[in-house]
């Protein structure tokens, strides 16, 4: 039985989505609570492994539980009884506790062909700044990155709608072998909210290792007047690293949301992608 899990966590005490041996990682956490319930291991399958320090709001997953663990949660009673796979997003967040980092915000039995990871069509991540026009927030600071002096946003939003489309974002990529770095960036903005935060919304069918966070260094660079609105382009088209801007912390990236298609097309789609783009690592 395979069920999809809508997830949130704070990443600031994680290293990170993906398991490692001695080190608290979210996808360590989650499938220890739910090896528990069921009485045997779990590997959840995610839509984005994000880096140390990045958060998520709409994170993804899907787990594949055999028989037996799938008689586990079906032997309970009452309310699990009549939705057992809408119960288990509840007992994760039992055996997490109150005020945990990560929880587990649905369950459901996943549409035939879904594949948290290959299925996705395209992921949203919001990154959060504060110049001196928001000020510093300590509620926020986990959540939020601070820089000096105060961002020109409209050269920063204009840069960043000049690199949507479909390129290769090597620059912008930290290098992996054997993974591309062609991704179709669907959308990218800036703005400020009513309390004077920059926030970017950053679309694409996938992200490459800190791609998000380096698009976000190469605005900022252009907000602080140390690159050209046009330099974004020119350094992208150039395929290699650069030092001309930073990558930005991870404490202001936020996985939102994960985009995917109808029903009918979830195998198709899952098929296609992994074809594509098996090995990579979303941000």
């Amino acid at each position: 039985m395979r069920i999809r899990l809508d997830i949130a966590y704070d990443g600031t005490h994680f290293r990170g989505w993906a398991k490692q041996p001695q080190l608290r990682t979210v996808q360590g956490t989650l499938e220890a609570a739910l090896a528990r319930i069921v009485g045997s291991d779990v590997q959840f399958v995610v839509a984005g492994r994000t880096d140390a320090g990045v958060h998520a709001a709409g994170q993804v997953a899907h787990v594949d539980l055999d028989d037996e663990q799938w008689s586990r949660i079906e032997a309970r009673h009452g309310r699990a009884a009549r939705d057992p796979a809408g119960s288990v997003a509840g007992r994760i967040r039992g055996v997490l506790g109150a005020y945990s980092d990560v929880t587990v915000h649905h369950s459901s039995i996943a549409p035939e062909g879904f594949d948290a990871r290959f299925s996705a069509v395209w992921r949203r991540y919001r990154y959060r700044i504060a110049d001196d026009v928001a000020g510093y927030d300590p509620a926020r600071r986990f959540d939020t990155t601070s820089v000096r002096g105060e961002l020109e946003i409209q050269a920063m939003d204009a840069a960043a709608q000049s690199l949507i489309g479909l390129h290769d974002f090597a620059a912008y990529c930290k290098p992996r072998e054997g993974a591309t770095t062609i991704r179709t960036l669907l959308d990218y903005r800036w703005r400020r909210d009513a309390d004077g935060v920059l926030v970017a919304e950053v679309k694409a069918d996938a992200f490459c290792h800190s791609m998000v966070r380096a698009l976000v260094g190469g605005c900022v660079a252009v907000g602080e007047q140390r690159l050209d609105v046009s330099d974004l382009v020119l350094l992208r088209d150039a395929l290699e690293r650069t030092s001309e801007f930073k990558v930005l912390a991870a404490r202001g990236l936020t996985l939102t949301e994960v985009g995917y298609p109808a029903d009918d097309l979830l195998a198709a789609r899952a098929e296609q992608t992994r074809a594509r783009r098996d090995g990579d690592r979303p941000d």
